[in-house]
């Protein structure tokens, strides 16, 4: 009977198994600050610098109106323009040139201002459309109209041609004397019709035109005069 092979020594066991051993790990670089020498940093700066400005100029644009003078309401022709008139609108101007051609509202507007012609609510004051009092063409006329003769809703602003008819002849209509004249004030009947019966209107007149009206006026017995608006 053979003996029995002599028991092997117990040895331990690698953990590793036959892998390599793990590498090293190489030592963390630190990443430097660039230098003023740097050109990234000089293309960042222009890069900057040029948002800035076309972000100026983008504002600069979004508001290139002006301020100037329009009428609050609308306003006849031989009528004083008075502050209490206006208001101020803001207008962008195609040609930088078309702002001399309105009273711009930073600057004091002159006084005895007169439109020659009428304005409507809302439009600009033209420097075409007013002249200096002393040099109005135009003069005030006032008038007794019947109630009936006259459209209710004029009012100052209104555009109306003047007729005569002298009843003391018994005639008709004698015609139109006075053209596209404006109606510079016009009391609604409360103020005027129950203390006289009429309807008193002041119309502003060609100057040269006042003298042939008032003589025409005159030389009828009984003048009745109509207002047909335009």
């Amino acid at each position: 009977m053979t003996d029995p092979a002599p028991a092997a020594h117990d040895e331990p066991v690698s953990a590793d198994l036959g892998s390599p051993p793990a590498p090293s790990s190489p030592p963390a670089q630190r990443v430097g600050r660039p230098g003023w020498r740097d050109p990234r940093l000089w293309i960042g700066v222009v890069l900057v610098t040029a948002s800035v400005l076309a972000g100026a100029r983008l504002l600069a644009g979004a508001d290139d109106t002006v301020r100037v003078w329009a009428v609050a309401h609308e306003i006849g022709a031989g009528s004083r323009v008075h502050p209490a008139d206006l208001v101020v609108r803001r207008v962008r101007f195609g040609d930088a040139s078309d702002l001399d051609l309105y009273y711009v509202a930073d600057q004091a507007l002159p006084g005895g201002l007169v439109l020659g012609r009428t304005i409507g609510a809302g439009e600009l004051l033209a420097r075409s459309a007013v002249r200096r009092a002393g040099e109005a063409d135009t003069e005030r006329v006032s008038v007794e109209v019947d109630p009936g003769r006259v459209d209710p809703d004029v009012h100052a602003g209104s555009v109306v041609d003047v007729y005569l008819d002298d009843q003391g002849d018994g005639g008709g209509p004698d015609g139109r004397v006075l053209s596209g004249v404006t109606v510079l004030a016009a009391p609604s009947y409360d103020e005027t019709y129950a203390t006289s019966g009429f309807r008193q209107v002041v119309l502003a007149v060609p100057t040269g035109q006042v003298q042939r009206f008032e003589r025409r006026r005159a030389a009828m017995q009984d003048p009745v005069i109509n207002l047909d608006v335009r």
